[in-house]
């Protein structure tokens, strides 16, 4: 069985903004991190169902 490994990813963002998101985050009930987790699988979710799913050769899964 294939583990589910997790990757790093950094961003540089403006303070002002970064405030905002831990805010928004916090009212969602969510971490920072599981903001963008959300964001990102909200993301990829309504790009496959509008134009199909995502595939992935072996030297894409970086």
């Amino acid at each position: 069985m294939k583990k589910d490994r997790k990757k790093h990813f950094s961003i540089r963002i403006n303070e002002e903004l970064l405030k905002k998101f831990h805010y928004v985050a916090k009212y969602e009930d969510r971490s920072a991190s599981g903001q963008i987790m959300f964001l990102i699988n909200t993301c990829v979710r309504e790009f496959e169902e509008k134009y199909g799913p995502v595939e992935l050769d072996k030297g894409e899964e970086k």
